[in-house]
């Protein structure tokens, strides 16, 4: 089994609630939903050569745009993410976790090396400088870390999914331990984002959960047809570097519930 990415037991079968039949009046809507995350993809990868030069607040807005232009609902609360060289970790549900982290603060993405094939996305992943995992060379796993630390090193945020698979979000898996290594080795802090979904003024849903041998264009097809589909985020404490003597401890305070801080701020973007 990989050290990147274990099974986890989620399917699509098993997890995700069967939606609902979609009304042909419901079907325009979708597709617009999916045409304007499409055209926001496309103008980050045009925009993607500029780099650095724009500016991180202008990143997190188009990131909340992504996820408001399928039509969720993003509800942000938490501390602030500190400056500087930082391991943003959360855990996975679904596609749309990548522009809701980025929302909390632009990074470069830790990323398996078949999300260079994905369409659209993959390209501008690539050139958004994304550090790639070749999850069938265990070998690599040493200099993979050695990268991401020296990323961290250099100021940047690097942004890692510690899980190491999607799960639907009524289940998790353990943190993974070797990304929290780099933290260690850079002396960064780690900054844990918890993730969730539910239907505004119900329960939580396994809707955007994109797990097993789903398809990504179905996981999407769900998000858009989805009506009242809210995203929360909540940025926890930051762990600050030398707080914790090993990987292994690190990554169970990053995944612990009571590194959860109380809201200090809360940003809400409603869509229709």
């Amino acid at each position: 089994m990989s050290a990147w990415l274990p099974t986890a037991p989620c399917t699509p079968r098993a997890c995700v609630e069967a939606p609902a039949a979609v009304p042909a009046r419901a079907v325009p809507r979708a597709v617009l939903r999916l045409t304007g995350v499409v055209l926001l993809l496309l103008a980050g990868i045009a925009l993607t050569p500029l780099g650095g030069r724009i500016p991180a607040s202008l990143v997190r807005r188009w990131c909340r745009w992504i996820v408001r232009a399928a039509g969720v609902q993003v509800r942000i609360t938490g501390t602030a993410a500190p400056t500087g060289g930082l391991l943003l970790v959360a855990n996975h549900i679904s596609w749309l976790d990548i522009p809701l982290l980025a929302a909390v603060r632009p990074a470069r993405m830790l990323a398996k090396t078949e999300v260079r094939r994905w369409p659209v996305a993959g390209a501008l992943a690539a050139r958004g400088g994304t550090l790639f995992i070749d999850r069938d060379r265990l070998r690599a796993l040493p200099d993979t870390v050695a990268r991401i630390a020296r990323a961290l090193r250099e100021g940047a945020a690097v942004a890692a999914f510690p899980e190491g698979s999607t799960w639907c979000g009524r289940a998790q898996g353990t943190y993974r331990r070797a990304v929290f290594q780099a933290a260690l080795d850079a002396g960064v802090p780690v900054q844990p984002v918890r993730l969730r979904y539910r239907l505004d003024g119900g329960p939580a849903t396994t809707a955007p959960a994109y797990v097993g041998e789903d398809t990504l264009l179905a996981s999407l097809w769900r998000v858009a047809t989805a009506r009242g589909l809210v995203a929360e985020v909540e940025v926890r404490e930051a762990i600050p570097p030398g707080g914790n003597p090993d990987r292994r401890s690190l990554a169970r305070a990053a995944q612990s519930p009571e590194t959860a801080a109380p809201p200090a701020w809360t940003h809400t973007v409603l869509v229709a």
